[in-house]
Formats: structure tokens, C-alpha cells, sequence
């Protein structure tokens, strides 16, 4: 058997069936998702103020750039999950970096030198550190599950791009809660709590997605 065929069918073999995988990653990362949900109007809830916040350019910029990463993260892992894979899938994640360099640029041009590290630390990047992993966990479960059917050729990158979705999906949900708006917080603190969530997946995606 040639070698493509015999990638067609191994990626056959795991297909989900009756669906493609998008579509299963998608109803499972909606589930997951909504057990997130729950939780986070359980335990933070919505901002006081976000009828307020919804008007702000820096509100609204957060949330663009959480779902930006949310979108790319979708397609990486899409990507990945399959038995051939791009030779630097990472540049999937340009948009996402460019657009965060360019709000942090306009930040710094807006606000005087004096404030740029009062905007750096927040309020509440403890409470960041913490929500946006415990927000993660169950997407990222019910996304590492779906993507158990495909056959990614490097298990481990699949797992870290399932981690990176869970937790684009979780800072979605804790952008309505952070009082912190400011591109240079978001930037830092966001992406350091989604790096425990990246590396969790990539250890359980390098057992978990073996095939």
C-alpha cells in the first residue's frame, strides 16, 4: 500500500464517525465550555460594571484578542491532528502575536511612562494565574477526548494546541470578569496563565494521543 494511502486510511480509522472532526471538536469544546460557564458564575461572576466597560476601546480589545486566540487555537489544533503536519504550524499564531504588539504599542503611546507599571500588574493577577487554569480544565478535557480520533503526527504539539485552546476558551469567560483592561495586563498575565493549561496538554496529549 503507498504511503498516502495508507495515511487515508489510519486517518479513516479514527475519524469520528457520522461527523467530521471539526464539527466534534467544536460540540465538545461547547460543552466543556459550558460547564466553565456555570462554574464561573458560580465562583467570579460578571464584572459590576461592564455595561460601562463595553463601551472602552481596552475592554473590547481584550476580548477581540481572546477570541482571535480562541479562532487560531481551534485551527491549530485542527491543524495538528492530523498524521501530516505543516512544517512550522506555529505561524498560524501570527495574527494573534501581531495584534498584540500593536496593542501594547498603542498603550504605550496613550498612557504616560509613570503609569506603565501600575497597568502592568493590575488588581488581580493572582486571581488570573488561578481562574483562567481552573477555567481550562474541562474544555481541555473534553477537547484532548475528541481529539483522541485524529492522528496527529507529534501527539505532544496537538495536546499543547488543545491546552491553548482551553484556555483561550477560559480567559473568554474571565475577560467579563478581570477589571484589568489594559493591553499591556492582558498581554502578560493572560499568556501566563494559559502556559500551566499549554504544558498540561502537551504531557497528557504526548500519552493520550499516541497512535
Amino acid at each position: 500500500m503507498k504511503t498516502d494511502k495508507l495515511i487515508d486510511a489510519l486517518v479513516a480509522d479514527h475519524a469520528p464517525r457520522g461527523k467530521p472532526l471539526r464539527w466534534a471538536l467544536a460540540a465538545a469544546l461547547l460543552a466543556g465550555g459550558l460547564v466553565s460557564f456555570a462554574f464561573f458564575l458560580a465562583t467570579l461572576g460578571v464584572r459590576a460594571d461592564i455595561e460601562p466597560a463595553l463601551g472602552t476601546w481596552r475592554f473590547d480589545l481584550k476580548v477581540g484578542l481572546v477570541l482571535l486566540a480562541l479562532g487560531l487555537a481551534f485551527s491549530l489544533c485542527i491543524v495538528l491532528s492530523r498524521p501530516v503536519a505543516p512544517a512550522q504550524p506555529g505561524r498560524l499564531l501570527l495574527p494573534l502575536a501581531a495584534l498584540a504588539v500593536l496593542a501594547v504599542a498603542i498603550e504605550l503611546s496613550v498612557l504616560p511612562s509613570v503609569s506603565w507599571s501600575n497597568r502592568l500588574v493590575g488588581s488581580n493577577a493572582m486571581v488570573c494565574l488561578v481562574a483562567i487554569p481552573a477555567l481550562a480544565i474541562v474544555p481541555l478535557a473534553a477537547v484532548l477526548a475528541i481529539l483522541r480520533a485524529g492522528a496527529p503526527a507529534s501527539p505532544a504539539l496537538a495536546g499543547g494546541a488543545a491546552g491553548l485552546l482551553a484556555a483561550a476558551a477560559a480567559a473568554a469567560l474571565y475577560a467579563f470578569h478581570c477589571f484589568d483592561d489594559s493591553p499591556l495586563f492582558v498581554v502578560t498575565w493572560y499568556a501566563l496563565a494559559a502556559l500551566p493549561v499549554i504544558a498540561l496538554g502537551a504531557v497528557v496529549g504526548h500519552r493520550l494521543l499516541r497512535w
